[in-house]
C-alpha cells in the first residue's frame, strides 16, 4: 500500500512472515514483523506493507457494527495504539482462523455468537498487550519451541534435540511446555500432524495410506485409529463428509 487510504470499516491484519512498515495520520510510524498486529480504523488515514524489496504474509479480517464504535467511543479502542504483538504466531492464527468460518445464517440469534467470539477475541488482544513481561517472554518461548515441534513433522518426535536447541533439559522443557499451554509436546505435535492431516485430506488425492506414510506413522491403520481418536471421525468418513459440503 503505497499511498493512505480512507477505510469505511474496521479490521484486523495479523503478520504471519516477512517485514514492513505502517504508517498512519496519528503520527504512528513503525516497522512491523512477523506476530505484529495492526487494527485498522476507520476513517483513519493510514498506508502498510512490505517496504521495497520485502514481502510478507498477513490474514485479514475486516468488520464493523455499533458495539465496536461503542468500544472506540469509550477509549477500549484507542486509534493512537493500532498496533500489537501476538506470540506464538500459529496459536494467534487458528483464534482468527475461526472467525473466518464459513457464514451462519444472517439472522440476529445465529449473527450473536460470531459477534460474541469477535469481541472475546479483542478483549484478549487487548489483554495481552497489557501482560507481564514474564508473560510475554511465555509466549515468545513457546513460539521458538512451536517452531522446533513443527519441524519436520513427518519425522519421530525427538524431543532431547529440541531441548538442547534451547538448552535445557527434556524434562525442564515438558514441564514448562505442558504448564504454559496444558498439553504435552507429544500431544501439542500429534494435533499439529492431524490438522495437517485433515488438510490433506481435503485438498489431496493421495489415499489414507500414502497421508499416513508421508505424516511418518508406521501403517495406515495406527494413523486411522489415531485420527478418529482425535478428530472423531476416520480419514475415509472426514474425506466424504467433507467433498459432500
Amino acid at each position: 500500500m503505497r499511498a493512505p487510504r480512507d477505510f469505511d470499516q474496521y479490521a484486523l491484519v495479523y503478520v504471519l512472515e516477512g517485514a514492513g512498515r505502517y504508517r498512519d495520520g496519528n503520527g504512528t510510524d513503525q516497522r512491523l514483523s512477523a506476530g505484529d498486529l495492526i487494527l485498522v480504523f476507520p476513517h483513519v488515514p493510514h498506508q502498510y506493507g512490505p517496504e521495497p524489496g520485502e514481502t510478507w504474509t498477513e490474514f485479514f479480517l475486516c468488520f464493523q457494527g455499533p458495539v465496536f464504535d461503542l468500544w472506540r467511543q469509550t477509549g477500549v479502542l484507542d486509534p493512537s495504539r493500532p498496533l500489537f504483538h501476538l506470540k506464538p504466531v500459529d496459536s494467534w492464527l487458528r483464534r482468527f482462523e475461526q472467525l473466518a468460518r464459513p457464514a451462519e445464517p444472517a439472522d440476529p440469534e445465529s449473527a450473536l455468537r460470531p459477534l460474541c467470539r469477535l469481541q472475546h477475541l479483542l478483549a484478549d488482544i487487548l489483554l495481552a498487550a497489557r501482560e507481564s513481561p514474564g508473560h510475554r517472554a511465555n509466549q515468545d518461548w513457546l513460539g521458538r519451541v512451536g517452531l522446533l515441534l513443527d519441524a519436520q513433522p513427518e519425522a519421530p518426535l525427538d524431543l532431547a534435540a529440541v531441548a538442547r536447541s534451547l538448552r535445557v533439559s527434556p524434562e525442564a522443557l515438558r514441564k514448562r511446555f505442558t504448564r504454559l499451554t496444558g498439553q504435552t509436546p507429544a500431544q501439542y505435535r500429534t494435533a499439529r500432524l492431524m490438522e495437517r492431516a485433515c488438510t490433506l485430506l481435503q485438498q489431496d488425492q493421495r489415499t489414507s495410506k500414502e497421508i499416513a506414510d508421508a505424516l511418518g506413522f508406521c501403517d495406515e491403520y495406527y494413523f486411522s485409529r489415531r485420527f478418529k481418536q482425535i478428530v472423531g471421525q476416520t480419514p475415509t468418513a472426514f474425506r466424504r463428509r467433507f467433498l459432500s459440503t
